[in-house]
């Protein structure tokens, strides 16, 4: 029997990084290591500020990227040179924004409200569609905004004082994560805007690479004026290892993993497994022995059946038009191939 080629080994490779089920792979290793950084990070934020947590996340991700760069030649910078400005500001909202008001959040909460109010960020984005670029959500959408935007409210313990951890309520805190996760929201838009001049790997590192002076000298005026404390080496000993692996993981591979998988499966299906980060950050939580209280339980399906339920309708208006236009010998056909 012939040895197959190295020709044969490429195709084969190929075709097993763009199966299904190597894309559900990549979106739950992605999902999962998200639920696990809020878990993680929650007590290096005693000893590293947030303006200089995100700073050194990014630093280490920037290595990575600058590496996946590095083969391509000239070209990548080229485009950096080009769209520099308009990268910068994507960058900045979301690496920057997003990532010091996600932590500021989680040092008044707790991990897994984190990873709650991160799900919430596709009925955030249409919400903010609505108001920036005119499109009316349809009626499932804010129905499904408002409970999970309910979720989280019951989750933070606002309504049941008495049932958050230590017996306090974590709403401020939960408030401005939530208001952090429109940084995010308005970085992924940007995707779309460069979708035609700049591929995944591209538009990562391009946003985290021309964001990376602004987030320095954010975190130097907020340590300048108060507002941030530069770490200790004492500090930086104690936490290194889990600013390694954040920096790492979660701030590059899992970006990667989770775009390659909505390239896979689409960003109907890539948005449903945005519902594993919360419960990820439960399931590790009860490892580690913290049991959920009973409103972080009824929060938590709150935003979770609202993901689910937008997930669905969403899909739903996305294969309707498509059959319509499919002839009626062909309807047995997989026509959920055309959303992208």
């Amino acid at each position: 029997m012939a040895k197959a080629g190295p020709d044969a080994d490429i195709r084969l490779m190929s075709k097993t990084a763009n199966s299904p089920m190597f894309g559900i792979a990549a979106l739950l290793a992605a999902t999962s290591t998200w639920g696990g950084m809020f878990l993680v990070s929650k007590n290096v934020l005693h000893h590293v500020d947030p303006f200089w947590f995100t700073l050194i996340r990014y630093s280490l991700s920037a290595l990575v990227f600058v590496a996946l760069l590095a083969p391509r030649g000239a070209a990548p910078w080229r485009k950096l040179r080009a769209h520099a400005g308009p990268l910068a500001v994507r960058g900045i909202a979301g690496f920057g924004v997003f990532s010091v008001l996600l932590l500021t959040g989680l040092a008044h909460s707790v991990p897994s409200h984190g990873a709650v109010i991160m799900a919430t960020t596709p009925m955030t984005a249409q919400l903010l569609r609505w108001v920036l670029d005119g499109v009316r959500p349809t009626r499932a959408t804010l129905s499904t905004s408002a409970l999970a935007l309910a979720g989280v409210v019951v989750v933070s313990g606002v309504l049941f004082p008495h049932g958050a951890e230590a017996g306090a309520s974590t709403a401020f805190g939960d408030a401005i994560a939530l208001l952090g996760t429109l940084g995010w929201v308005w970085y992924t838009r940007g995707a779309t805007q460069f979708a035609d001049r700049l591929d995944v790997v591209e538009y990562t590192a391009l946003t985290v690479l021309s964001a990376w002076p602004v987030l320095l000298l954010g975190a130097l005026l907020a340590t300048a004026t108060g507002l941030a404390a530069l770490p200790s080496a004492q500090g930086l000993a104690l936490s290194w290892q889990v600013l390694v692996f954040v920096g790492l993981v979660p701030s590059a591979m899992a970006v990667l993993a989770f775009n390659h998988g909505v390239r896979t499966l689409g960003a109907v299906t890539g948005t449903a497994f945005l519902n594993f980060i919360p419960v990820s950050a439960l399931l590790m939580s009860v490892a580690l022995g913290k049991l959920p209280s009973g409103n972080e339980l009824l929060g938590m399906a709150m935003v979770v059946g609202a993901l689910l339920i937008h997930t669905a309708s969403s899909r739903a208006a996305a294969v309707a038009p498509v059959r319509k236009a499919v002839p009626v010998q062909n309807h047995g056909r997989d026509v959920c191939s055309a959303m992208r």
